[in-house]
């Protein structure tokens, strides 16, 4: 009885473990530690200048990558247009990028934070347009 007991103990504690480890892999909005009544999305289209070309991706890339380690950033998201029919998607842009600040005081620091600044020095060759929609509540 006392081994079956054991088992069950550990049975009980492994599944656990395994859906904690799948579930921190899945975030949805009661789990966001962002102040949404202050939050502050920061959302910018970038067209590069040649956007058919792989090592100008690569690097453009790269540069976001480290752009995103700006600690004020709670979330982030980088992406490519993705080619739609429907008149109301603009998929003329090549990346969009867009971070979650939990403030408009977090994101005016992120935009003199000195990773920010050497993103635009660094990297902005690569881009022939800039387009940024801020939003918050």
């Amino acid at each position: 009885m006392k081994n079956r007991r054991n088992f069950f103990k550990k049975l009980v504690a492994g599944a656990g473990f395994v859906s904690l480890s799948f579930m921190s892999k899945k975030v949805d909005a009661t789990n966001l530690k962002i102040d949404m009544e202050h939050g502050f999305i920061h959302h910018v289209f970038f067209w590069l200048k040649n956007p058919e070309n792989e090592a100008d991706c690569k690097r453009f890339e790269e540069g976001v990558n480290i752009l995103i380690t700006v600690p004020q950033i709670k979330i982030s998201h980088v992406g490519k247009a993705v080619e739609s029919p429907r008149d109301v998607v603009d998929d003329s842009f090549t990346y969009s990028y867009m971070a979650v600040f939990d403030s408009k005081a977090d994101q005016d620091d992120y935009q003199v934070h000195p990773t920010h600044l050497k993103f635009v020095e660094e990297y902005g060759d690569l881009w022939e347009k800039v387009i940024v929609y801020d939003a918050m509540n």
